[in-house]
């Protein structure tokens, strides 16, 4: 079992949310990337090279960027956006992958 821990900035990503969208992100974190968080499924997949993150789960229209430490057994969540066409918005900013 993988330890989930967001980071202060995704956390703010995510209060910048409504609460039930929290619900629904945090909820998805918890059950896909708890057990087996590098194994690409049609919700999670590994990212070109990228200084954010390696790692994208997708909840809907939502995306959660995170990194996987294997050694430690830690999933590192660092950023929350929303996907708008082939756009990403992190807090209402576009960001480049």
């Amino acid at each position: 079992m993988y330890e989930l821990e967001f980071t202060p900035e995704a956390d703010e990503d995510l209060s910048y949310l409504r609460k039930w969208e929290q619900k629904q992100i945090t909820d998805a974190v918890k059950s896909q990337l708890e057990y087996e968080p590098t194994v690409e499924t049609r919700n999670r997949k590994q990212l070109r090279r990228n200084p954010v993150a390696g790692w994208e789960l997708r909840v809907g229209d939502f995306r959660v960027l995170y990194n996987v430490d294997e050694h430690m057994l830690a999933v590192e969540i660092v950023a929350v956006g929303v996907k708008i066409g082939d756009l990403l918005f992190v807090r209402g900013v576009r960001v480049e992958l």
